[in-house]
């Protein structure tokens, strides 16, 4: 069974970013249902699949990372409004039965991410 999963880097300090809030949601036409949310460990990645097993199909999904709350919570100095403040990364799943990890790297004004392993 596949599953999605994501994991939370914070390149400026070089450390897993702990407490984010993430939120996933699956996509049809102009519909976005939330399928669920959580937060990051200490090691940045939430302590289970953001979805697996059934609940995966084929479709779009969308997940939400708040890294501004996080960033503020570390006592970063950010503007206001901060360049960054909620990151949604949009991706496709083609084969259900498929490991999809998304992992975030991130920094104040700068994210990046890639299909993980």
């Amino acid at each position: 069974m596949g599953r999605v999963t994501t994991h939370i880097l914070d390149t400026a300090r070089g450390c897993p970013a702990a407490g984010v809030p993430v939120e996933l949601f699956a996509l049809s036409g102009e519909q976005r249902t939330r399928l669920s949310g959580g937060s990051t460990n200490a090691d940045g990645r939430c302590d289970k699949p953001l979805l697996d097993g059934e609940g995966i199909q084929t479709g779009v999904y969308e997940i939400l990372f708040h890294v501004g709350a996080y960033l503020r919570a570390r006592g970063e100095d950010l503007p206001t409004p901060a360049f960054l403040d909620v990151v949604p990364i949009r991706f496709g799943v083609a084969s259900p039965d498929e490991h999809y990890h998304v992992p975030l790297l991130i920094s104040p004004y700068g994210y990046s991410t890639y299909r993980g392993s």
